[in-house]
C-alpha cells in the first residue's frame, strides 16, 4: 500500500477521535506479507490486480491467514468475511497465496532515532534489501529548489553510497506536503546502472513510486525537528530491521546546532496559507489542521445562494 495512507487515516483518526498512532501501524503491520504482486513491489499493473479479482481476494488471503477479524461488519450489515469468503482469484500470479508471498515482512516500517523523535516511514516491500542497513555520507538539499538547482551538476560531490536529505517538504515547509520525497538521482549515478539510493525527507511519495525513500520524517524541519540542522558530510545510519534512523554526531553537537538554528522555509503572512502554516500538525499525527480535532462535520443551518 501507500505511505500515504498512513498520513490520511492518522488524521481520520484524529477528526473521530480514535486512539491511533504512528506505533500502531509498526506493531500491526510487522510480519503482515506482501501477497500483491503489483508495482513497485512486484511486476504486475492495477488493471491486471482488478481482473485478478481486487481486495476482494486479499481480504479473503488475509482472512484465511488469521489476519482478519472476521466478524467485523460492512455498511452492507453482513460481516466482512460473509463479503469475501466466497470470491474467485482469477490469477494467483497477481494476488500470491501467503506462503508464497513477495516479502514475509510487508506494511510499513516506522523508523526512529535522533534524526526522527517522531518517527519516519519506508515501505520496505519497495526497498532495496542491501540498503535496508546502510551508513553513508549526507548530502543535503535545503529544499525542492535547492534539489532542482543542484541534482544536475556534474560538480555535485555525490556517489551511490551516500545519503540524499531533503528539507523543508513537510506540512509547515511545503504546505500540502508534496510528493517530492522520492527524488531522482544524479546522472553520474544513473549512468553507473545504479537504480537506488537511500533518501531522506519530510515529504511524501506516490504509492507507484519505488526505492529506499525515508519519509514524513518528524518533527519536519520547518517545525525545527532534527532534520533541519543535517549538513552535508555528516554521517547517517539506516538500519530498517532495528527501526533505527541516526545522525551521527554527538548529543552535545546536535543540541548546539539545534539551539542556533532559524527557519529557512518559506512564511505566509496571509490567507489560506498563513491559516495552514500556524495551524497544520505534523505527519506524525496525520498533518491536520489542529482546530479540526475531534470536528465530525455538522449540519448546513442555512441554504447559500
Amino acid at each position: 500500500g501507500s505511505t500515504n495512507a498512513v498520513v490520511h487515516l492518522l488524521a481520520i483518526a484524529g477528526r473521530v477521535e480514535v486512539d491511533l498512532t504512528l506505533d500502531d501501524w509498526d506493531r500491526r503491520g510487522r510480519d503482515v506479507a506482501t501477497i500483491v504482486n503489483l508495482m513497485p513491489s512486484g511486476k504486475y499493473l492495477m488493471e491486471e490486480f482488478f481482473y485478478a479479482g481486487g481486495l476482494p481476494v486479499v481480504l479473503k488471503r488475509l482472512g484465511e491467514g488469521g489476519q482478519l477479524h472476521k466478524d467485523a461488519l460492512t455498511v452492507s450489515g453482513a460481516t466482512i468475511w460473509d463479503e469475501v469468503k466466497d470470491v474467485t482469484n482469477h490469477n494467483p500470479e497477481v494476488i500470491l497465496p501467503l506462503d508464497q508471498a513477495l516479502t514475509r515482512q510487508g506494511g510499513i516500517a516506522v523508523l526512529r532515532g535522533n534524526l526522527a523523535p517522531k518517527g519516519a516511514v519506508l515501505k520496505p516491500s519497495a526497498a532495496s534489501p542491501h540498503l535496508l542497513v546502510h551508513r553513508g555520507r549526507a548530502v543535503v538539499f535545503e529544499d525542492i529548489d535547492d534539489y532542482k538547482a543542484q541534482i544536475d551538476d556534474e560538480a555535485l560531490e555525490i556517489d551511490e553510497t551516500c545519503v540524499m536529505v531533503l528539507k523543508n517538504c513537510g506540512p509547515k515547509g511545503y504546505p500540502g506536503m508534496a510528493e517530492v520525497g522520492n527524488m531522482g538521482l544524479p546522472p553520474k549515478v544513473l549512468r553507473k546502472g545504479i537504480t537506488d539510493m537511500v533518501r531522506i525527507s519530510d515529504a511524501r511519495m506516490s504509492g507507484t513510486a519505488y526505492g529506499t525513500v525515508i519519509l514524513h520524517t518528524a518533527p519536519e524541519a520547518a517545525a525545527g525537528g532534527p532534520l533541519a540542522v543535517v549538513r552535508t558530510g555528516d554521517m547517517i545510519e539506516v538500519d530498517v530491521p532495528n527501526r533505527r534512523l541516526h545522525l551521527d554526531i554527538s548529543e552535545a553537537e546536535l543540541a548546539e546546532r539545534m539551539a542556533a538554528w532559524k527557519p529557512g522555509h518559506e512564511v505566509a503572512e496571509a490567507g489560506y496559507a498563513w491559516l495552514h502554516q500556524t495551524h497544520v500538525e505534523g505527519a506524525d499525527t496525520g498533518a491536520d489542521l489542529d482546530f479540526l480535532k475531534g470536528c465530525r462535520g455538522a449540519g448546513v443551518g442555512k441554504e447559500s445562494h
